[in-house]
């Protein structure tokens, strides 16, 4: 509701939003879950993006950021390098450097770990219509800064109800 991401609202309300929950609890299955994903975009035009999401999760965050290089390892191996690129959404994102009770962190929180496959000519045409895109980022942290940690966390937790 507040916008962080521009270009989503399109694409969700044409219905091009897959979601896929992720059953698999061991490394290998999870990264075939992302390869399948790619295959399923590849072969559907009409897919616009595809949102994998890990109820029974991944583990800690930095198990998760693992996963995350893993599945972008597999990606350029996979030739899907410049095809589809990869956003990470967990319960506890830290960016590097930032506090722990920082808002900003909630731009990449989420309910549940999430990888989001996004297709890197759809976004770098989103872009290419956006004005100063490079600054988003750092909007999306202020904005959360300015909600405050009570807002953002709130937000979160209304995600459970």
């Amino acid at each position: 509701g507040h916008g962080l991401c521009p270009f989503a609202k399109a694409e969700l309300d044409g219905g091009r939003i897959h979601y896929e929950l992720v059953e698999a609890a061991d490394r290998a299955g999870q990264i075939a879950s992302v390869l399948a994903q790619c295959q399923a975009l590849d072969a559907d035009a009409g897919r616009e993006t595809s949102l994998l999401i890990f109820p029974g999760g991944v583990g800690a965050f930095s198990e998760f950021l693992d996963l995350v290089e893993q599945a972008n390892r597999r990606l350029k191996k996979g030739g899907y390098e410049g095809v589809y690129q990869l956003a990470s959404f967990h319960p506890l994102y830290l960016f590097a450097d930032a506090d722990e009770a920082d808002p900003g962190n909630y731009t990449n929180r989420s309910p549940y770990p999430m990888l989001h496959i996004l297709r890197e000519a759809s976004v770098e045409a989103a872009i290419g219509t956006y004005p100063n895109p490079e600054n988003i980022p750092n909007r999306n942290i202020q904005l959360t800064q300015t909600l405050g940690l009570a807002v953002m966390q709130d937000l979160l937790a209304r995600c459970y109800r």
